[in-house]
């Protein structure tokens, strides 16, 4: 029989990545594509910052062929619905089932999505849901994930560790309070090399710039 054919909702991060290494251990599925929403003049992922150059060379790495959503920056949310709804409707013509999320913990999101894919013929999956934090950061570590702060929450963490490493060091230095993992926000990630990579990205960080409460690294291809 046939795998059925899945998605991957992809953010250029940790959290997506380790949730597409999770379904490829099982084999169950077949990831026949990433999608990711990226803003339309800033040819950059929306949220994590990450150049699409970057985000080419991840999928490449990943074996995985891109699904751009373009999207406007600021992007009103109606605009957004539309455009993903777009984008759900041709996955359905193509006979793809289910789509991945690399959410952690939060409800209101994962409601959020199982609301909209309602009827569409797809079916959201979670592979990490409810995995504590603290031992998750640990294991993607060990896996072998290698991933840099691509944005962090100036209300939450200092600008400077914006480019930083996603290691042990990194987890201990995280102000109080702040989940390992950037569950609530506090950080977002660019992954270069793990289990669900053929080969390591090279990076280097670049300028830091602040906007809108956020502070960006400007990761670039080494």
């Amino acid at each position: 029989m046939p795998r059925q054919k899945a998605l991957i909702s992809w953010s250029s991060g940790k959290d997506s990545a380790f949730a597409l290494h999770e379904v490829m251990q099982t084999g169950e599925l077949e990831v026949v594509g990433a999608l990711t929403t990226v803003t339309e003049t800033l040819e950059r992922v929306a949220i994590h910052g990450v150049r699409q150059q970057i985000l080419c060379a991840q999928c490449e790495a990943a074996g995985l062929p891109q699904r751009i959503v373009p999207i406007p920056y600021p992007c009103p949310n109606d605009v957004y619905e539309a455009r993903m709804g777009e984008a759900v409707a041709q996955a359905v013509a193509e006979g793809i089932t289910h789509m991945i999320f690399g959410d952690l913990f939060l409800a209101d999101i994962r409601a959020y999505r199982e609301q909209k894919l309602v009827g569409t013929g797809i079916t959201p999956i979670f592979p990490l849901w409810q995995r504590p934090t603290p031992a998750l950061a640990q294991v993607m570590i060990a896996s072998g994930l290698e991933a840099y702060l691509a944005t962090v929450d100036l209300k939450r963490v200092p600008a400077e560790f914006a480019g930083r490493r996603f290691d042990a060091q990194l987890l201990a230095d995280l102000p109080d309070g702040v989940d390992p993992c950037g569950e609530n926000g506090e950080f977002h990630t660019c992954v270069v090399a793990g289990p669900m990579f053929s080969h390591r990205i090279a990076v280097s960080a670049g300028e830091r710039v602040e906007r809108d409460g956020y502070a960006y690294c400007d990761l670039v291809i080494a």
